[in-house]
């Protein structure tokens, strides 16, 4: 009995060009690593390789060892093991050091971290003059960093300086802002806001870009108000950057040097020694380049454990 169309005895019904059903389910051959090609750039990446390496890396290793040594980097070094660590624990400028570094993060935090994303809001609703807004937040990141801390020195001069002839001209003042111990470090961190506020203002515009119009429009034809849009739309939608713009303000804040080495020397009463003032001096003022190494080591790792925790403890939030 011959098979009828379709059944068991039937052979596949051949495809237009002659390529039947089982031909087309043929799997494709996988395309291979091109190993050899790989092997052939290798020369020409292996010098930026080494040059990489030699300038990112080497110091990294040789601070590394310099932190069990006893060095002035002219005399040949001498290995004394944990002695560094030992000297640096028991010297008490560490931990006011510590305390003024974690003081100025705190500060940063509550003042400085949020007026970027206050003024991205902002501006992100502004139709006209957008782009010169953008280039006036922008100009202070554009100067160099130490042009910008001199001149807001010469702001807070108590004789001479910008803001307490302002504020005498309603009866305030004068302050004492970088020679009080109290005023020091709330000045410091009021220029390094504003200095790198820009940087920070361009990243929350670009994130605000893709945040979906239509959330916008729902949430105003539901009568939200603006400060209700920005708090169930906007902070919702950029809660990934918001966290990775955190840490980077955390591990910079940490390490801040400029503001306190030309501004107030430290001063005063050591009021305003960081961390890495306190590498740099016993760097470049007391030549003890293994203490120096030893506490940049330290830093590094608390740094280091502090983004491993950091980031564990927000991959829910920022997903």
């Amino acid at each position: 009995m011959p098979a009828r169309p379709g059944g068991p005895g039937t052979a596949p019904a051949p495809r237009p060009g002659g390529r039947t059903r089982a031909a087309g389910r043929r799997r494709q051959p996988r395309n291979r690593p091109r190993s050899r090609d790989a092997w052939t750039a290798l020369p020409f990446l292996l010098p930026a390789l080494v040059v990489f390496a030699y300038f990112s890396w080497g110091p990294i290793v040789r601070s590394v060892l310099m932190s069990f040594q006893r060095t002035n980097l002219t005399d040949p070094p001498r290995w004394v093991g944990f002695e560094n660590f030992t000297n640096l624990f028991a010297d008490p400028v560490l931990m006011t050091a510590v305390r003024n570094s974690l003081w100025f993060t705190l500060l940063a935090l509550v003042i400085g971290f949020p007026v970027p994303l206050f003024m991205a809001v902002t501006m992100s609703t502004i139709r006209r003059f957008g782009g010169l807004y953008r280039v006036l937040v922008y100009l202070p990141v554009a100067l160099p960093p130490v042009v910008a801390v001199l001149l807001w020195k010469w702001f807070y001069d108590p004789d001479a300086g910008l803001f307490n002839h302002v504020l005498g001209l309603v009866g305030l003042g004068p302050y004492p802002w970088l020679q009080s111990s109290t005023w020091a470090m709330p000045s410091l961190v009021l220029e390094a806001t504003w200095a790198g506020a820009g940087s920070s203002v361009l990243i929350y515009l670009a994130a605000l870009h893709s945040v979906p119009r239509e959330l916008y429009e729902a949430s105003e034809l539901d009568g939200a108000s603006i400060l209700r849009r920005i708090w169930h739309v906007t902070l919702p939608q950029l809660r990934g950057v918001v966290l990775v713009m955190l840490l980077l303000q955390l591990i910079g804040t940490l390490q801040v040097f400029t503001q306190p080495f030309v501004m107030t020397d430290g001063g005063p009463n050591d009021a305003t020694v960081t961390v890495l003032f306190l590498i740099y001096r016993y760097a470049f003022v007391d030549g003890d380049y293994g203490m120096a190494s030893a506490l940049s080591v330290l830093l590094a790792a608390v740094l280091g454990v502090l983004s491993a925790v950091y980031l564990r403890a927000t991959r829910r939030w920022s997903s």
